[in-house]
């Protein structure tokens, strides 16, 4: 009898265990920064993929399954791509992430691609939902593929500032620390790439930070760079450094 009511609860745990969704380990790290429109939620998926919850308005960046976990994430109000690279655009994910009512905006040439999304280019300015949208420069001036050759030329990808309730949230895609990126200003979180070749070292990123001053900076797209070189270098400045999982 002893025997068997083992056997009953040894089941039961097994049953449980193959029941319960196992996605908790996948799930990206989250934040939270409250604006006067509500809260925001940032997931940090990984590489150069975020998604912004505002309220019940699911932003999708740069969404690409090889960069993490999207089970069990919302479809998307809104997409913004940066730019073409396979890193950065992934159709059939957008199309998975796609509702009737989905907005997208993106570069030309990943607009290209995608017949339902609408090009954006620096200094453009849209709207969707309640969020203010602007696109402004992402470029290479020091990294070139060979001479002349930039990983990235200037005015074909974007970088993007989101204006929501009272905070301006800037991801900047692949670049480098641009005399553009540096002018801007009353930046409150700023998402910067930091890894060589194709964007920025911690150096080039602490110079831009220095610049425009934003409340909170994400390095992300850094893969294998030393971030607490960056914590290092940002120490004593008025910007907090976050460091999230996001090679």
């Amino acid at each position: 009898k002893h025997l068997m009511t083992v056997i009953r609860l040894l089941s039961t745990l097994i049953f449980a265990a193959m029941t319960v969704p196992n996605f908790s380990q996948n799930q990206p790290e989250t934040d939270r920064i409250s604006t006067s429109a509500g809260d925001v939620e940032i997931f940090f998926i990984g590489h150069g993929s975020l998604m912004f919850k505002a309220v019940d308005y699911v932003i999708h960046i740069d969404p690409v399954k090889s960069s993490g976990s999207y089970e069990n994430l919302p479809e998307a109000d809104l997409i913004l791509v940066t730019h073409e690279h396979y890193d950065h655009l992934d159709t059939a994910l957008i199309t998975r992430l796609k509702k009737p009512s989905t907005l997208m905006f993106s570069n030309a040439a990943a607009a290209a691609l995608i017949p339902w999304a609408r090009v954006m280019k620096p200094g453009d300015v849209q709207a969707a939902g309640k969020i203010k949208i602007e696109a402004v420069y992402a470029y290479n001036i020091l990294n070139e593929r060979s001479k002349g050759n930039p990983f990235h030329p200037r005015g074909v990808g974007n970088g993007y500032i989101l204006t929501i309730g009272d905070k301006r949230f800037y991801v900047a895609g692949d670049t480098e620390n641009t005399p553009e990126m540096k002018a801007l200003r009353e930046i409150d979180v700023a998402f910067l790439p930091m890894n060589l070749p194709y964007t920025m070292t911690p150096e080039m990123v602490a110079d831009a930070a220095n610049a425009f001053r934003p409340g909170i900076l994400y390095p992300y797209h850094f893969g294998d760079t030393d971030t607490q070189r960056l914590v290092d270098l940002m120490k004593g400045t008025d910007t907090e450094v976050r460091i999230r999982n996001m090679k």
